[in-house]
Protein backbone atom coordinates (compact mmCIF):
# COMPACT_ATOMS: atom_id res chain seq x y z
CA UNK A 1 0.00 0.00 0.00
CA UNK A 2 2.71 2.62 1.19
CA UNK A 3 4.37 1.34 -2.56
CA UNK A 4 1.55 2.50 -4.12
CA UNK A 5 1.02 5.32 -2.53
CA UNK A 6 4.67 7.03 -3.41
CA UNK A 7 4.08 5.85 -7.21
CA UNK A 8 0.36 7.88 -6.67
CA UNK A 9 2.16 10.36 -5.77
CA UNK A 10 4.80 10.37 -8.36
CA UNK A 11 2.60 10.21 -11.10
CA UNK A 12 0.91 13.41 -10.20
CA UNK A 13 4.28 15.03 -9.45
CA UNK A 14 4.91 14.39 -13.62
CA UNK A 15 1.95 15.45 -14.68
CA UNK A 16 -0.80 12.82 -14.29
CA UNK A 17 -4.33 14.11 -14.14
CA UNK A 18 -5.48 14.93 -10.63
CA UNK A 19 -8.81 13.29 -10.96
CA UNK A 20 -6.68 9.98 -12.35
CA UNK A 21 -4.66 9.78 -9.17
CA UNK A 22 -7.88 10.64 -6.60
CA UNK A 23 -9.66 7.83 -8.72
CA UNK A 24 -7.07 5.32 -8.55
CA UNK A 25 -6.32 6.14 -4.63
CA UNK A 26 -10.28 5.62 -3.94
CA UNK A 27 -10.33 2.08 -5.86
CA UNK A 28 -7.12 1.01 -4.31
CA UNK A 29 -8.38 1.97 -1.03
CA UNK A 30 -12.19 -0.04 -2.12
CA UNK A 31 -9.98 -3.13 -3.69
CA UNK A 32 -7.95 -3.09 -0.02
CA UNK A 33 -10.99 -3.57 1.92
CA UNK A 34 -12.72 -5.78 -0.60
CA UNK A 35 -15.34 -3.62 -1.29
CA UNK A 36 -17.00 -4.29 -4.75
CA UNK A 37 -15.81 -1.68 -7.44
CA UNK A 38 -19.24 -1.33 -8.07
CA UNK A 39 -19.59 1.15 -5.07
CA UNK A 40 -17.15 3.52 -6.64
CA UNK A 41 -19.57 3.93 -9.74
CA UNK A 42 -22.52 4.53 -7.30
CA UNK A 43 -20.10 7.51 -5.18
CA UNK A 44 -19.14 9.02 -8.35
CA UNK A 45 -22.87 9.13 -9.86
CA UNK A 46 -24.02 10.65 -6.23
CA UNK A 47 -23.03 14.20 -7.74
CA UNK A 48 -26.22 14.28 -9.52
CA UNK A 49 -28.09 14.44 -5.90
CA UNK A 50 -25.48 17.08 -4.55
CA UNK A 51 -27.30 20.47 -3.76
CA UNK A 52 -26.37 24.04 -5.47
CA UNK A 53 -24.67 21.58 -8.21
CA UNK A 54 -26.55 23.62 -10.60
CA UNK A 55 -25.43 26.86 -9.61
CA UNK A 56 -21.49 26.33 -10.58
CA UNK A 57 -22.01 25.96 -13.78
CA UNK A 58 -24.67 28.61 -14.57
CA UNK A 59 -22.83 31.27 -12.75
CA UNK A 60 -19.79 30.42 -14.62
CA UNK A 61 -21.30 30.41 -17.92
CA UNK A 62 -22.79 34.13 -16.64
CA UNK A 63 -19.25 35.78 -15.75
CA UNK A 64 -17.34 34.21 -19.29
CA UNK A 65 -20.49 36.06 -20.84
CA UNK A 66 -19.81 39.09 -19.27
CA UNK A 67 -16.30 39.17 -19.73
CA UNK A 68 -16.95 38.30 -23.77
CA UNK A 69 -19.10 41.43 -23.64
CA UNK A 70 -18.37 45.52 -23.38
CA UNK A 71 -19.16 45.28 -19.89
CA UNK A 72 -15.37 45.07 -18.55
CA UNK A 73 -15.06 48.74 -19.86
CA UNK A 74 -18.80 49.92 -18.55
CA UNK A 75 -17.69 48.74 -15.21
CA UNK A 76 -14.01 50.54 -15.67
CA UNK A 77 -15.66 53.62 -16.93
CA UNK A 78 -18.19 53.67 -13.60
CA UNK A 79 -15.66 53.20 -10.97
CA UNK A 80 -13.52 55.60 -12.69
CA UNK A 81 -16.04 57.97 -12.69
CA UNK A 82 -16.92 57.37 -8.58
CA UNK A 83 -12.99 56.77 -7.67
CA UNK A 84 -10.89 58.23 -10.65
CA UNK A 85 -10.72 61.69 -9.40
CA UNK A 86 -8.98 60.52 -6.44
CA UNK A 87 -5.03 60.41 -6.34
CA UNK A 88 -4.72 56.81 -6.63
CA UNK A 89 -7.89 56.66 -8.04
CA UNK A 90 -7.31 54.82 -10.90
CA UNK A 91 -5.56 51.73 -9.04
CA UNK A 92 -8.18 51.59 -6.52
CA UNK A 93 -10.60 51.78 -9.65
CA UNK A 94 -8.61 48.72 -10.99
CA UNK A 95 -9.02 46.89 -7.16
CA UNK A 96 -12.72 46.56 -7.47
CA UNK A 97 -13.45 46.08 -11.30
CA UNK A 98 -11.20 42.94 -10.57
CA UNK A 99 -12.53 42.02 -7.87
CA UNK A 100 -16.30 42.02 -8.98
CA UNK A 101 -15.54 40.38 -12.13
CA UNK A 102 -13.95 37.23 -10.56
CA UNK A 103 -16.47 37.34 -8.48
CA UNK A 104 -18.74 35.77 -11.21
CA UNK A 105 -16.07 34.00 -13.33
CA UNK A 106 -14.96 32.47 -10.24
CA UNK A 107 -11.42 32.21 -12.45
CA UNK A 108 -8.66 34.94 -11.69
CA UNK A 109 -6.87 34.24 -15.15
CA UNK A 110 -10.15 35.29 -16.81
CA UNK A 111 -10.01 38.47 -15.03
CA UNK A 112 -6.55 39.46 -16.02
CA UNK A 113 -7.07 38.48 -19.91
CA UNK A 114 -10.62 40.29 -20.00
CA UNK A 115 -9.33 43.59 -17.53
CA UNK A 116 -6.00 43.59 -18.34
CA UNK A 117 -5.43 45.05 -21.63
CA UNK A 118 -7.77 47.67 -20.20
CA UNK A 119 -6.49 48.66 -16.94
CA UNK A 120 -2.71 48.03 -17.50
CA UNK A 121 -2.21 50.78 -20.53
CA UNK A 122 -4.70 53.12 -18.71
CA UNK A 123 -2.41 52.60 -15.20
CA UNK A 124 0.60 53.43 -17.44
CA UNK A 125 -0.88 56.14 -19.19
CA UNK A 126 -1.58 58.19 -15.70
CA UNK A 127 1.54 57.72 -15.20
CA UNK A 128 1.82 54.67 -12.28
CA UNK A 129 5.01 52.97 -12.83
CA UNK A 130 5.11 50.33 -14.55
CA UNK A 131 6.32 47.65 -11.54
CA UNK A 132 3.60 49.04 -9.61
CA UNK A 133 1.03 48.36 -12.77
CA UNK A 134 2.05 44.76 -13.65
CA UNK A 135 1.95 43.71 -9.54
CA UNK A 136 -1.09 45.60 -9.11
CA UNK A 137 -3.20 44.06 -12.22
CA UNK A 138 -1.51 40.36 -11.50
CA UNK A 139 -2.46 40.62 -7.74
CA UNK A 140 -6.28 42.33 -8.14
CA UNK A 141 -7.41 39.16 -10.56
CA UNK A 142 -7.45 36.97 -7.10
CA UNK A 143 -9.64 39.54 -5.66
CA UNK A 144 -13.01 38.69 -5.45
CA UNK A 145 -12.92 34.89 -4.20
CA UNK A 146 -14.36 35.67 -1.28
CA UNK A 147 -17.30 37.58 -2.78
CA UNK A 148 -20.98 36.13 -4.06
CA UNK A 149 -21.40 34.12 -6.38
CA UNK A 150 -17.70 33.06 -6.34
CA UNK A 151 -17.57 29.55 -7.49
CA UNK A 152 -14.82 28.42 -4.78
CA UNK A 153 -17.61 29.88 -2.10
CA UNK A 154 -20.51 27.49 -3.67
CA UNK A 155 -17.50 24.35 -4.13
CA UNK A 156 -16.52 24.92 -0.09
CA UNK A 157 -20.24 24.55 0.50
CA UNK A 158 -21.00 21.25 -1.44
CA UNK A 159 -18.10 19.63 0.28
CA UNK A 160 -18.33 20.92 3.57
CA UNK A 161 -21.93 21.09 4.13
CA UNK A 162 -22.33 24.22 5.04
CA UNK A 163 -24.80 27.19 4.24
CA UNK A 164 -23.87 28.52 0.64
CA UNK A 165 -25.57 31.54 1.31
CA UNK A 166 -24.32 31.88 5.09
CA UNK A 167 -20.80 32.07 3.10
CA UNK A 168 -21.60 34.25 0.95
CA UNK A 169 -22.42 36.83 4.08
CA UNK A 170 -19.22 35.58 5.61
CA UNK A 171 -16.95 36.78 2.88
CA UNK A 172 -18.15 40.01 2.85
CA UNK A 173 -16.24 41.91 5.40
CA UNK A 174 -12.50 39.74 5.01
CA UNK A 175 -12.98 40.43 1.18
CA UNK A 176 -13.95 44.08 1.77
CA UNK A 177 -10.80 44.07 4.21
CA UNK A 178 -8.34 42.69 1.34
CA UNK A 179 -9.61 45.49 -0.47
CA UNK A 180 -8.83 47.95 1.59
CA UNK A 181 -5.82 47.10 2.67
CA UNK A 182 -4.13 47.10 -1.28
CA UNK A 183 -6.50 50.35 -1.90
CA UNK A 184 -4.19 52.01 1.01
CA UNK A 185 -1.37 50.52 -0.33
CA UNK A 186 -1.58 51.77 -3.73
CA UNK A 187 -2.71 55.74 -2.48
CA UNK A 188 0.42 55.20 -0.36
CA UNK A 189 2.89 54.13 -2.99
CA UNK A 190 1.83 57.00 -5.28
CA UNK A 191 1.26 59.73 -2.81
CA UNK A 192 3.39 61.64 -5.10
CA UNK A 193 1.57 60.87 -7.62
CA UNK A 194 -0.93 63.82 -7.39
CA UNK A 195 -2.43 63.90 -10.93
CA UNK A 196 -5.59 62.46 -10.25
CA UNK A 197 -7.03 60.31 -13.48
CA UNK A 198 -9.66 62.79 -14.06
CA UNK A 199 -11.68 65.95 -12.62
CA UNK A 200 -14.90 64.59 -10.92
CA UNK A 201 -17.57 65.25 -13.39
CA UNK A 202 -21.67 64.58 -12.36
CA UNK A 203 -22.18 64.54 -16.21
CA UNK A 204 -19.51 61.61 -16.39
CA UNK A 205 -20.98 59.96 -13.80
CA UNK A 206 -24.31 59.73 -14.46
CA UNK A 207 -23.46 59.12 -18.07
CA UNK A 208 -21.13 56.10 -16.70
CA UNK A 209 -24.57 55.06 -14.67
CA UNK A 210 -26.76 55.10 -17.67
CA UNK A 211 -24.32 53.03 -19.28
CA UNK A 212 -24.01 50.16 -16.76
CA UNK A 213 -27.75 50.54 -15.99
CA UNK A 214 -28.24 46.84 -17.17
CA UNK A 215 -25.08 45.38 -15.36
CA UNK A 216 -26.04 46.89 -12.22
CA UNK A 217 -28.67 44.89 -11.12
CA UNK A 218 -26.74 41.58 -11.16
CA UNK A 219 -25.44 42.14 -7.45
CA UNK A 220 -29.54 42.44 -6.28
CA UNK A 221 -30.42 39.70 -8.27
CA UNK A 222 -28.10 37.63 -6.93
CA UNK A 223 -27.87 38.45 -3.19
CA UNK A 224 -31.16 40.20 -2.68
CA UNK A 225 -32.95 37.40 -4.26
CA UNK A 226 -30.71 34.75 -1.65
CA UNK A 227 -31.31 36.60 1.38
CA UNK A 228 -35.01 37.72 0.68
CA UNK A 229 -35.79 34.07 0.61
CA UNK A 230 -37.13 34.66 -3.08
CA UNK A 231 -34.77 32.44 -4.59
CA UNK A 232 -32.61 29.56 -3.53
CA UNK A 233 -28.83 29.70 -4.94
CA UNK A 234 -29.47 28.05 -7.73
CA UNK A 235 -32.57 29.70 -9.17
CA UNK A 236 -30.46 32.49 -8.47
CA UNK A 237 -27.55 31.12 -10.73
CA UNK A 238 -30.59 30.41 -13.14
CA UNK A 239 -31.85 34.06 -13.09
CA UNK A 240 -28.36 35.78 -13.23
CA UNK A 241 -27.43 33.61 -16.61
CA UNK A 242 -30.10 34.21 -18.05
CA UNK A 243 -30.48 37.83 -17.41
CA UNK A 244 -27.31 38.00 -18.79
CA UNK A 245 -27.99 36.09 -21.70
CA UNK A 246 -31.15 38.69 -21.63
CA UNK A 247 -29.01 41.94 -21.76
CA UNK A 248 -26.18 41.22 -24.06
CA UNK A 249 -27.13 38.99 -26.79
CA UNK A 250 -31.17 40.76 -26.89
CA UNK A 251 -31.29 43.94 -25.91
CA UNK A 252 -27.35 45.28 -26.21
CA UNK A 253 -26.91 42.94 -29.08
CA UNK A 254 -22.85 42.76 -27.90
CA UNK A 255 -22.39 39.44 -28.21
CA UNK A 256 -23.46 37.44 -31.74
CA UNK A 257 -26.15 34.47 -31.20
CA UNK A 258 -23.65 32.35 -33.36
CA UNK A 259 -20.72 33.24 -30.49
CA UNK A 260 -22.76 31.74 -27.82
CA UNK A 261 -21.89 28.04 -28.36
CA UNK A 262 -18.15 28.97 -27.99
CA UNK A 263 -18.35 31.02 -24.92
CA UNK A 264 -20.47 28.25 -23.89
CA UNK A 265 -17.98 25.37 -24.26
CA UNK A 266 -14.83 27.37 -23.10
CA UNK A 267 -16.64 27.97 -19.96
CA UNK A 268 -18.06 24.69 -19.23
CA UNK A 269 -13.85 22.96 -20.00
CA UNK A 270 -13.27 25.11 -16.34
CA UNK A 271 -16.87 23.67 -14.69
CA UNK A 272 -16.13 20.49 -16.20
CA UNK A 273 -12.73 19.58 -14.59
CA UNK A 274 -14.05 20.89 -11.59
CA UNK A 275 -17.01 18.62 -11.61
CA UNK A 276 -14.79 15.45 -12.60
CA UNK A 277 -12.61 16.04 -9.54
CA UNK A 278 -15.36 16.71 -7.56
CA UNK A 279 -17.21 13.43 -8.67
CA UNK A 280 -14.05 11.27 -8.10
CA UNK A 281 -13.54 13.05 -4.87
CA UNK A 282 -16.79 12.28 -3.30
CA UNK A 283 -15.84 8.40 -3.31
CA UNK A 284 -12.38 8.98 -1.93
CA UNK A 285 -13.67 10.83 0.81
CA UNK A 286 -16.39 8.56 1.59
CA UNK A 287 -13.64 5.62 1.38
CA UNK A 288 -11.39 7.97 3.93
CA UNK A 289 -14.32 8.30 6.03
CA UNK A 290 -15.00 4.85 5.92
CA UNK A 291 -11.65 4.02 6.99
CA UNK A 292 -11.16 6.22 9.77
CA UNK A 293 -8.36 8.55 8.18
CA UNK A 294 -10.01 11.91 9.93
CA UNK A 295 -10.05 10.14 13.40
CA UNK A 296 -6.60 8.80 12.93
CA UNK A 297 -5.74 12.84 11.63
CA UNK A 298 -7.53 14.68 14.89
CA UNK A 299 -5.92 12.06 17.04
CA UNK A 300 -2.46 12.32 16.06
CA UNK A 301 -2.72 16.56 15.99
CA UNK A 302 -4.07 16.31 19.08
CA UNK A 303 -1.30 14.86 20.63
CA UNK A 304 0.27 17.55 19.54
CA UNK A 305 -1.60 20.55 19.12
CA UNK A 306 -3.22 21.67 22.49
CA UNK A 307 -4.87 25.24 21.53
CA UNK A 308 -7.24 26.54 19.25
CA UNK A 309 -4.38 29.22 18.70
CA UNK A 310 -1.62 26.83 18.08
CA UNK A 311 -3.72 24.93 15.45
CA UNK A 312 -4.84 27.91 13.15
CA UNK A 313 -1.14 29.15 13.08
CA UNK A 314 0.02 25.42 11.97
CA UNK A 315 -3.51 25.20 10.12
CA UNK A 316 -2.41 28.36 8.18
CA UNK A 317 0.94 27.86 7.43
CA UNK A 318 0.08 24.41 5.81
CA UNK A 319 -2.25 26.38 3.48
CA UNK A 320 0.53 28.60 2.32
CA UNK A 321 2.10 26.02 1.45
CA UNK A 322 -0.57 23.98 0.16
CA UNK A 323 -1.47 27.06 -2.20
CA UNK A 324 2.04 27.43 -3.81
CA UNK A 325 2.11 23.59 -5.08
CA UNK A 326 -2.40 22.72 -5.84
CA UNK A 327 -4.79 24.70 -7.04
CA UNK A 328 -7.52 26.23 -4.88
CA UNK A 329 -10.30 23.82 -6.42
CA UNK A 330 -8.53 20.66 -6.47
CA UNK A 331 -7.60 21.65 -2.64
CA UNK A 332 -11.13 22.33 -1.74
CA UNK A 333 -11.96 18.73 -2.53
CA UNK A 334 -9.01 16.75 -1.42
CA UNK A 335 -8.13 18.65 1.74
CA UNK A 336 -11.46 20.23 3.80
CA UNK A 337 -12.81 16.98 4.31
CA UNK A 338 -10.32 16.15 6.06
CA UNK A 339 -9.30 18.92 8.11
CA UNK A 340 -12.99 19.74 8.70
CA UNK A 341 -13.46 16.88 11.73
CA UNK A 342 -9.47 18.34 12.62
CA UNK A 343 -10.76 22.18 12.84
CA UNK A 344 -13.85 21.17 14.74
CA UNK A 345 -12.15 19.46 17.95
CA UNK A 346 -10.78 22.69 18.39
CA UNK A 347 -13.92 24.62 17.96
CA UNK A 348 -13.42 26.57 14.63
CA UNK A 349 -16.91 26.88 13.24
CA UNK A 350 -17.16 25.64 9.90
CA UNK A 351 -17.74 29.05 8.00
CA UNK A 352 -15.05 30.52 9.81
CA UNK A 353 -12.64 27.64 8.27
CA UNK A 354 -13.68 27.81 4.99
CA UNK A 355 -13.18 31.51 4.29
CA UNK A 356 -9.74 31.23 6.28
CA UNK A 357 -9.49 28.53 3.62
CA UNK A 358 -10.49 30.35 1.09
CA UNK A 359 -8.51 33.50 1.56
CA UNK A 360 -4.97 31.74 2.11
CA UNK A 361 -5.52 29.39 -1.04
CA UNK A 362 -6.38 32.43 -2.69
CA UNK A 363 -2.93 33.47 -2.29
CA UNK A 364 -1.46 30.89 -4.05
CA UNK A 365 -2.57 32.03 -7.21
CA UNK A 366 0.55 34.60 -6.63
CA UNK A 367 2.84 32.04 -5.05
CA UNK A 368 5.55 30.13 -7.13
CA UNK A 369 5.72 27.69 -8.32
CA UNK A 370 2.20 26.73 -9.30
CA UNK A 371 0.94 30.56 -9.66
CA UNK A 372 -1.26 30.19 -12.01
CA UNK A 373 -1.80 34.35 -12.17
CA UNK A 374 2.20 34.66 -12.58
CA UNK A 375 2.48 32.65 -15.34
CA UNK A 376 -1.00 34.40 -16.76
CA UNK A 377 0.58 37.46 -16.17
CA UNK A 378 4.06 37.11 -17.63
CA UNK A 379 2.18 35.96 -21.32
CA UNK A 380 -1.01 38.55 -21.20
CA UNK A 381 1.92 41.32 -20.51
CA UNK A 382 5.28 39.58 -22.54
CA UNK A 383 6.90 40.07 -19.12
CA UNK A 384 9.84 37.65 -17.83
CA UNK A 385 8.15 35.51 -14.78
CA UNK A 386 11.14 36.85 -12.36
CA UNK A 387 9.76 40.46 -13.09
CA UNK A 388 6.13 39.27 -12.23
CA UNK A 389 7.67 37.51 -9.63
CA UNK A 390 9.30 41.03 -8.41
CA UNK A 391 6.13 43.10 -8.98
CA UNK A 392 3.72 40.97 -6.63
CA UNK A 393 6.05 40.68 -3.93
CA UNK A 394 4.68 43.53 -2.11
CA UNK A 395 1.15 42.91 -2.71
CA UNK A 396 1.70 39.31 -1.41
CA UNK A 397 3.01 40.66 1.76
CA UNK A 398 -0.12 42.68 2.26
CA UNK A 399 -2.60 39.71 1.16
CA UNK A 400 -1.04 37.66 3.60
CA UNK A 401 -1.11 40.04 6.73
CA UNK A 402 -4.80 39.92 5.80
CA UNK A 403 -5.34 36.68 5.93
CA UNK A 404 -3.43 36.35 9.26
CA UNK A 405 -6.14 39.45 10.36
CA UNK A 406 -8.83 37.18 9.14
CA UNK A 407 -7.65 33.88 10.75
CA UNK A 408 -7.29 35.38 14.45
CA UNK A 409 -10.63 37.64 13.82
CA UNK A 410 -13.26 34.74 13.04
CA UNK A 411 -15.87 38.12 13.89
CA UNK A 412 -15.07 39.54 10.64
CA UNK A 413 -16.21 35.87 9.03
CA UNK A 414 -19.46 35.24 11.64
CA UNK A 415 -20.48 39.08 12.19
CA UNK A 416 -23.10 39.32 9.49
CA UNK A 417 -24.32 35.63 9.96
CA UNK A 418 -28.18 35.08 11.65
CA UNK A 419 -27.93 34.22 15.24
Amino acid sequence: MILISVLLILLAVFGAPLFAVIATTAMVGFLRDDVDLMQMALEVQSIASLPFLAAIPLFTFAGYLLSESNAPKRLVRLTGAMLGWMPGGLAIVSLGACAFFTAFTGASGVTIIALGAILYPALKHDGYPDKFNLGLVTSAGSLGLLFAPSLPLILYGVIAEVPIDDLFLAGILPGLLMLVMLSGYSIWVNRHNRRPLSSFSFKELGGALRESIWELPLPIVVLGGIYSGFFAVSEAAAVTALYVVIVEIVILREIKLSALPGIMRSSMVLVGGILLILAVSLASTNYMIGAGIPQMLLEFVSSMVTSQTTFLILLLLFLLALGAILDIFSAIVLIVPLILPIAAGYDVHPVHLGIVFLAAMQLGYLTPPVGLNLFIASYRFEKPIMEVYSATFPFLVILMFSVILITFFPEMSLWLLPD
